[in-house]
């Protein structure tokens, strides 16, 4: 049995695909000195995140039906540390909460939240709520989270990125000890440094997992994402399967074309929404200091960055018309030469018999 279990629960867009990979690349490394990453046999854990929060996800849930239970019984199994990670775990209801602690018993679970400040988390999250077939304009998302409650988790967007509320759903019968929060360093950071900071709250010496990681999550320009959200209402028209959605928009269209493409106007804050975020961002660094939680980094880091004077905002529901028609053309031949390297649909139905075919007919 595990002795201990640390729990990384988020937030989304705080480095999580970076920190994910460096363990899966490093795991057998890191099990020489005691560190699992009982990951099965999926690259990461988000089918059983998905499984324990019991959320549609664009049609995935079935899917991944007793995912969080296999994944508990790997960490039964498991002996020394063992390291859990996935951001979509920030969204778990206290009940949720309840049955992952009572899942990872008798082990003692420490639970870690990385936190980026809120002026770039906005963003971010717009980004990918857009990701995931939202049509929300970029002002529509603001006013709406600035009219809502940040102490209450009634938004997405509040549960899994409000710090305070956060960890005291994961952090109930916890001792603040057992309870790490990483800041994320602002831009200009020497490289790996959340990586160590990470470490440092897990226990990992940073020697243990050499293997740096390419893999990120990059944001789109405002542009790009105006092409998405566009797209987005025509395909709902159109009718898109969730598992076409998937492969072509998001991992081809937007992971793999317009998230790589250079001079991208980034998103921001308008300046006027700099005193609301800097309320916000004061509410979670005041939290944080008077919970006697262990804090990893520096809680100044949760500030907004003053916006500059002199600097133009540039309103992402609003770009260039010639910027988003180079987009588009982009994401075009992105997808004219994914068609071309896929078989006919008749090739594919055949290859399939031929395939069965040799798993029945004897030899």
């Amino acid at each position: 049995m595990a002795d201990r279990v640390y729990v990384h629960v988020g937030a989304p867009k705080t480095g999580t695909t970076y920190v994910q990979d460096r363990l899966h690349l490093n795991r057998t490394r890191l099990a020489r000195h005691g560190v699992r990453y009982p990951v099965g046999s999926h690259e990461d854990m988000f089918p059983a995140a998905l499984d324990l929060i019991d959320r549609p996800w664009g049609g995935m849930r079935p899917e991944v039906q007793g995912e969080w239970a296999a994944l508990a019984k790997r960490v039964a199994r498991a002996k020394g540390t063992v390291v859990i990670s996935h951001e979509i775990l920030a969204g778990a209801t206290p009940a949720q909460v309840e049955r992952a602690m009572a899942d990872l018993a008798p082990a003692e679970v420490h639970v870690v939240y990385s936190a980026r400040d809120i002026a770039r988390q906005v963003a971010a999250e717009w980004q990918e709520q857009v990701k995931h077939q939202r049509r929300v304009t970029f002002r529509s998302f603001l006013k709406q989270l600035q009219a809502s409650d940040s102490r209450k988790a009634s938004r997405w967007f509040w549960r899994v990125q409000g710090l305070p509320d956060v960890l005291e759903r994961w952090s109930a019968n916890l001792l603040p000890s057992q309870v790490h929060l990483v800041t994320v360093p602002q831009p200009g950071a020497r490289h790996g440094e959340l990586w160590r900071r990470f470490c440092t709250a897990t226990g990992i010496d940073p020697a243990w997992a050499p293997l740096d990681s390419e893999r990120r999550n990059p944001s789109l320009g405002g542009a790009e994402t105006t092409l998405v959200r566009r797209l987005n209402s025509r395909l709902r028209e159109a009718g898109i399967e969730p598992a076409d959605y998937r492969t072509i928009v998001r991992h081809v269209v937007v992971h793999e074309t317009l998230a790589q493409r250079d001079g991208m106007t980034r998103v921001v804050l308008p300046p006027e929404a700099h005193a609301w975020a800097s309320g916000v961002a004061q509410h979670w660094i005041d939290w944080a200091a008077g919970s006697g939680i262990d804090v990893v980094g520096d809680l100044e880091e949760l500030r907004p960055a003053r916006p500059d004077p002199e600097a133009v905002w540039h309103n992402p529901d609003k770009p260039p018309a010639r910027d988003v028609a180079s987009a588009a053309l982009d994401a075009l031949v992105a997808v004219v030469l994914e068609a071309g390297r896929r078989p006919e649909p008749q090739e594919q139905v055949t290859a399939r018999v031929r395939r069965a075919a040799r798993r029945v007919l004897p030899r």
